[in-house]
């Protein structure tokens, strides 16, 4: 497969993922700001743009300021209307590999931002989880399971990692983990899998337990990080005896095994530096994929739809 295509392949996975789960998180929050009038508005938004990586904004943050840096505004590089734009500019320099199908979807949410930018805060969040619901089901049921298919859920399982380890990072600052939990698991879409998995029992270790370690839950952040492993074993199908060559493989091998065999108290004890470790080891991981498999592409990423 090309490195163009292949590249473009693992960033839609990657774009379509962060539109989706940003979109859950602000939903979240939204709904907390509104039902819980004791809580510190400044301080909860400062903290959600600090975990999203946004810097050098001014003013006192508040709810419409977090609005538009994490969902509307095209020029902020973490925001919804960033991700879905250059997941759509990704799909046009693949567009040879993509069905009509994939393409048409990508390309109708894309040019539907400017409508949904109108809607109330909840209904435009529902309007971003079901349209990137909607092509995840299109990929799946018409891309053949060839190295396209494994370099998008590749992409897509890297970026789930990523941002549910800022999730949990969220939770743990949090001063209420009475909301926080709750919170972080609804924004995970993992509260009703949690509540019959614990019998309705709902304690911060638990919840911890269940979005880090659970395997049959697929945004838990093993069981992303075992679908990324298999998709790079499925690319490298190298038949090697022992080691890995493949310096992704290994990263991410690493960190999800560092994450099952060691105790959960140890984990728990300072989450938000392990969580912290944890993204560092998908960037490497993501610039490990990029050195090995794009490094003739020449596709310039898009960063927040600004291409670099």
């Amino acid at each position: 497969m090309l490195s163009r295509i292949a590249e473009s392949l693992f960033w839609i996975g990657r774009y379509l993922e962060r539109a989706d789960d940003t979109a859950r998180i602000l939903d979240v929050q939204m709904q907390v700001l509104i039902e819980d009038p004791g809580m510190d508005e400044r301080t909860s938004c400062e903290q959600l743009l600090s975990v999203m990586g946004v810097e050098g904004y001014t003013g006192n943050p508040n709810r419409w300021m977090m609005l538009d840096l994490l969902a509307h505004n095209p020029d902020s590089p973490v925001s919804i209307a960033a991700a879905i734009g250059a997941a759509r500019e990704s799909s046009r320099r693949a567009r040879e590999t993509l069905s009509t199908d994939i393409w048409a979807a990508i390309n109708t949410t894309w040019r539907g931002l400017s409508t949904a930018r109108a809607m109330r805060p909840p209904d435009m969040f529902n309007w971003v989880r079901n349209r990137t619901a909607m092509i995840s089901g299109i990929a799946d049921s018409t891309m053949s399971r060839d190295d396209g298919w494994h370099f998008y859920m590749l992409g897509r399982s890297i970026e789930r990692v990523d941002m549910t380890a800022r999730l949990l990072s969220t939770a743990a600052l949090a001063s209420g983990p009475q909301v926080a939990w709750p919170t972080t698991l609804r924004a995970c879409g993992a509260y009703e899998s949690f509540i019959r998995a614990y019998r309705g029992i709902e304690a911060d270790r638990q919840a911890a337990e269940f979005l880090l370690l659970d395997r049959w839950f697929p945004r838990s952040i093993v069981s992303s990080l075992a679908e990324a492993e298999r998709a790079l074993g499925n690319l490298a199908a190298s038949g090697q005896r022992s080691g890995f060559s493949d310096e992704a493989q290994r990263l991410l091998g690493r960190a999800r095994t560092e994450l099952e065999y060691r105790p959960l108290a140890d984990i728990v004890f300072d989450l938000p530096v392990e969580m912290e470790r944890l993204q560092r080891s998908c960037a490497a991981a993501s610039d490990a994929v990029s050195a090995r498999y794009f490094a003739e592409s020449e596709v310039h990423t898009w960063r927040g739809g600004v291409m670099i």
